[in-house]
């Protein structure tokens, strides 16, 4: 037998097969069966050429070692997506459907040097004064309204209904957002990722934002807005809006999926519904095996260079796949030793994910109170049947469909009372009446009935 006999093979399915080609990251095929195209990868080496939309060229990183190397030599890979030299060239468009998230704005994701510390530490400052007391009983108050709402039916599709909606809902109190602007927050934020609409779903989120702002600088309040705005690094009103719609943006998608995976992990293992209070173990598993941002933290380098072998050239795109990395035989030994937080699906380095422990403790709380209001949950069809979504860089399902007993809505469920209230009726003066039919609003006349 020769090395052309033992040579894995592109999944099927896959447009490489047989040809050497890139590999394509998008298509059913891929959404299917990531982890039989991350293997194949491993082939190339540390790093590989793949396809992330048509003509979309990028390098790959699967390899543990090498995706450290990478994140944390911010001088040779920089982060400015101005640097991109195929979209530079004309190559792409920024009509492409990758390009929203990948192309330059002015905010901490594609910052660098003294421009990128000074716009991260603004958010992690404040983002460090959010009270986990506090976060609990939002997330305990919005959970009960969301499941109110789907309760009595004995059924529901715990994406849309429930994992979707309820990181806006949390950012939306956090950020102190009033009844007509968290409303059009959340329609943006919704037709940016759904792709229902995208531009004219940025146009909104961009606005409500900047409105927002305008908000907060003449009454703000006990909120993430004011205190971005009250930092040390006296962001300007175009950087404030831009780190607010980074942090809106960024932080609900990869939550929701994370809620989403997690509760998709409990459903599906009989283990966790044999041995009972493992929600955190559940969630542990999936940032390892089924992280919600599977490939992301775009690179660019500097100078021409090499990575891990892999030769690069200025202004390349270079992505990271945490979903490779964390399942490639080097973590697998750490796992196995009890190393269970040493995955890479917060990434590392620099640009590491500022939010991670507010987003573990909103989805610990999300999924155990929905557990605990429907301890008869289960998936509503056979596990097969259920469809990931398309993409190269999240790993979401695109719905969970399930099953309990009917429960006849109890208003106290959910409600903290005291001090609970959302930030906005502090921070923003007297509530103005809300605006009907939009979701931030419907909560809030929810919460006062």
């Amino acid at each position: 037998m020769d090395a052309h006999d033992t040579a894995p093979l592109p999944p099927p399915g896959c447009p490489a097969h047989g040809s050497g080609g890139r590999v394509p990251l998008y298509g059913p095929e891929f959404a299917a069966a990531p982890q039989e195209y991350y293997e194949y990868l491993r082939h190339f080496g540390p790093a590989a050429p793949v396809e992330l939309a048509p003509g979309v060229e990028a390098t790959l990183v699967t390899d543990y070692a090498a995706a450290l190397q990478l994140l944390q030599d911010s001088g040779t890979y920089r982060k400015d997506s101005r640097r991109w030299r195929a979209y530079n060239e004309g190559r792409i468009g920024p009509d492409n459907p990758v390009a929203p998230l990948l192309a330059y704005r002015p905010n901490c994701m594609f910052a660098d040097g003294a421009d990128h510390l000074r716009l991260r530490q603004a958010v992690t400052d404040s983002m460090a004064r959010v009270d986990t007391r506090r976060l609990s009983r939002s997330t305990e108050q919005i959970s009960g309204y969301l499941i109110s709402q789907f309760a009595a039916r004995g059924s529901a599709d715990l994406l849309g209904d429930y994992a979707k909606q309820l990181p806006l809902f949390v950012f939306n109190e956090l950020f102190g957002c009033p009844a007509g602007i968290g409303d059009r927050v959340l329609f943006g934020i919704s037709g940016m990722f759904d792709g229902v609409n995208a531009e004219k779903a940025t146009e909104v989120l961009f606005q409500a934002v900047g409105e927002l702002v305008a908000l907060k600088r003449s009454r703000p309040g006990e909120d993430v807005t004011s205190w971005l705005m009250q930092h040390q690094s006296a962001l300007t009103d175009e950087e404030m809006v831009h780190q607010l719609a980074l942090l809106l943006g960024a932080g609900a998608e990869p939550l929701r999926n994370l809620i989403g995976n997690t509760l998709h992990r409990l459903l599906t293992h009989e283990r966790y519904a044999r041995e009972g209070g493992l929600i955190d173990e559940a969630l542990d598993d999936t940032l390892w095996e089924n992280p919600p941002m599977s490939n992301y933290a775009p690179h660019y380098p500097a100078a021409d260079v090499e990575l891990a072998g892999h030769p690069l050239r200025a202004g390349d795109l270079v992505l990271v796949s945490f979903a490779a990395a964390n399942t490639g035989p080097a973590l697998q030994a750490a796992r196995q030793a009890g190393s269970n937080r040493a995955h890479l699906a917060w990434s590392a380095g620099p640009h590491a994910c500022p939010s991670k422990e507010p987003a573990r403790h909103i989805t610990v709380t999300a999924v155990e109170n929905l557990l605990n209001e429907l301890p008869d949950l289960e998936l509503a069809v056979p596990e097969d049947s259920l469809t990931w979504r398309p993409g190269p860089f999240n790993r979401a399902l695109a719905n969970l469909p399930a099953r309990f007993t009917p429960v006849r809505e109890d208003r106290g469920a959910g409600r903290s009372t005291g001090d609970a209230a959302p930030a906005q009726h502090s921070a923003s003066g007297p509530a103005r009446a809300p605006e009907r039919g939009g979701m931030w609003s419907s909560f809030l006349n929810w919460l006062t009935r």
